[in-house]
């Protein structure tokens, strides 16, 4: 990875608060800039701009005044609220990342991409998918990732972009709250069971879906991006794996210190995560650039536990 400045689109979303931080410890505060629809939230150290990411222009803008060279383009609507608004969802999804390759091209700038599960659908195998198989999503979400995917491998092949991509699982942080994911419900259940002791589940107890704790996620991403670009052998997005589990599982292990009772009430989220498979192989990435997971199910519950009951806790009075 280039030690230039960096630019993070969508840097407000669930992934992006906790990569500015750990990409600012690496580069340092000064070389990472933000840009979001959102206002910047209080506490969080950045230079930020609030802007549209599909705005040419003023990205561009910051890519100049910031001698921009590697941009991490996190811009995206997610599956659940991909599928109430499907336009916005292409819009922001494909024509955002259209947007940022062109740009990257002009350039020269290193670009990383997130794609997702959501690139697989109900023709996928459903258990050790493996890099290469079947793609057929059925959300306007998995479109828009397969469409990218696509699109960063034609860049890559027609213009030498130096363009990096993950299949992100679903991702757990307590830093975050639920972003439109309909992995959100193994985030959402902590805060539940913490403050009312209940949750209800908008997926069946049995579903079992990819995820990932956010450290992993995080350091999977900066891995990549600081690989040699000699050892990548894949240029739509890798397969990346960390934990598979079923929202009964989940409960369960909550339970063994926190006790929490959930009711399951699958919703339009069912046939979504029915699409997506049950686990991923991830051999390719271990092969490419030496990736590992490190939390397992029992210490994502306990890291989660322990720093939610702090940050939930209602503020005491100082007198």
């Amino acid at each position: 990875m280039k030690s230039s400045s960096i630019l993070i689109t969508g840097a407000f979303g669930q992934i992006g608060g906790e990569l500015i931080e750990a990409l600012q410890q690496r580069f340092g505060p000064a070389n990472v800039i933000a840009l979001d629809l959102r206002t910047k939230p209080a506490g969080l150290n950045v230079v930020a701009y609030q802007s549209d990411a599909t705005d040419s222009q003023t990205v561009e803008k910051i890519i100049e005044r910031h001698q921009i060279k590697t941009v991490y383009h996190l811009a995206s609507l997610l599956s659940a609220t991909g599928e109430q608004q499907p336009d916005l969802a292409w819009q922001v999804n494909a024509n955002g990342l259209k947007t940022i390759l062109d740009l990257a091209v002009k350039h020269q700038l290193q670009l990383f991409w997130p794609s997702s599960i959501a690139v697989f659908g109900p023709t996928t195998p459903k258990k050790m998918v493996p890099q290469r198989s079947v793609l057929e999503p059925t959300t306007m979400y998995g479109v828009t990732k397969l469409a990218g995917e696509q699109l960063c491998h034609y860049y890559h092949l027609k213009y030498g972009l130096d363009v990096r991509s993950l299949r992100y699982p679903g991702l757990i942080s307590w830093k975050t709250p639920p972003g439109g994911g309909t992995t959100d419900y193994a985030v959402d259940i902590f805060h539940q069971a913490l403050q009312t002791g209940r949750y209800s589940c908008f997926l069946k107890a049995e579903t079992t879906l990819p995820m990932m704790y956010m450290d992993d996620a995080i350091r999977a991403t900066i891995e990549l991006m600081s690989a040699a670009p000699e050892r990548l052998s894949v240029r739509t997005s890798y397969n990346l794996a960390g934990v598979s589990f079923a929202p009964k599982e989940l409960a369960s292990a909550i339970s063994q210190t926190t006790p929490v009772t959930v009711v399951y009430k699958p919703d339009f989220r069912q046939q979504i995560a029915d699409s997506w498979p049950e686990s991923i192989d991830d051999t390719v990435a271990f092969h490419d650039w030496a990736w590992q997971p490190e939390f397992d199910l029992v210490a994502i519950v306990k890291i989660m536990l322990d720093n939610l009951k702090v940050s939930l806790a209602p503020p005491t009075d100082v007198k």
